[in-house]
């Protein structure tokens, strides 16, 4: 058997996220279908590097899967892409290790969350930005977004509904930019837990609307109490920027 990696580029506005499921469409799915169709094979199964949420974009998902089809690894983009909808697009492909794993080998993830700061919403962006209409102090986020790093017990910063061996995780880094009225919160992680750039995002916006002192933080992560942390905010501000290996 061949392994093949993709990386994959989506818009998961109509989506219910990566994993299939039996109810609606999923990225996993769509992509599942399309490489059955050209690899002529059934039970095809393609593996993602992540579970990303209902809403939540992607500009470079990686996933792979087996198959003893003879088609070049690097032209696999090709053949998919003519089967995939338009919000779905393969950027790159290639032949890899059978033991490559895109979930188990990851080594980190950056992520991205557009706040869109003004008074009304955009019909353009309107899925992919929050909108947030009070003014947000960003000297106060960048500074309360510096305590998210390092290795910490995140067990505050995640809703609960999935299972997992411990909820320390490290963030290598979290970088805040400004760009008119977006702003884009960049966090880089060695793995995450469900929801929890969202709600990182969530109470960094509570730090900016001055609702909680940005040196909190380290107490809501002491305290692991979900309850003094910041809501989930919407998915459709959230964006897979990149997975490492």
């Amino acid at each position: 058997m061949r392994n093949i990696k993709l990386i994959l580029e989506y818009d998961g506005t109509n989506y219910r996220g990566w994993q299939k499921q039996k109810n609606g469409k999923t990225i996993q799915g769509e992509v599942e279908r399309a490489v059955g169709e050209v690899t002529k094979e059934e039970s095809i199964e393609v593996i993602g590097c992540s579970r990303t949420d209902s809403g939540v974009h992607s500009r470079a998902y990686t996933a792979n899967f087996s198959t003893n089809s003879s088609i070049p690894g690097e032209k696999f983009l090709y053949a998919i892409n003519n089967k995939l909808p338009k919000d779905i697009v393969v950027t790159f492909s290639e032949e890899v290790e059978e033991k490559f794993h895109s979930r188990y080998n990851s080594k980190g993830k950056t992520y991205c969350y557009t706040i869109l700061n003004r008074r009304v919403p955009s019909a353009i962006h309107r899925n992919y930005v929050y909108l947030v209409k009070d003014a947000l102090d960003l000297d106060l986020i960048i500074e309360g977004a510096k305590y998210f790093e390092g290795t910490h017990d995140f067990e505050a910063f995640r809703t609960l509904g999935s299972s997992v061996k411990t909820t320390v995780r490290t963030i290598h880094r979290v970088k805040i930019e400004k760009e008119e009225d977006l702003i884009k919160i960049y966090v880089t992680g060695d793995g995450f837990l469900y929801n929890m750039v969202r709600i990182m995002v969530g109470t960094l916006i509570e730090v900016g609307r001055k609702k909680i002192n940005p040196g909190e933080i380290k107490n809501i992560i002491d305290k692991k109490d979900r309850k003094l942390a910041g809501i989930v905010v919407p998915p459709m501000g959230l964006e897979l920027l990149e997975v490492f290996y």
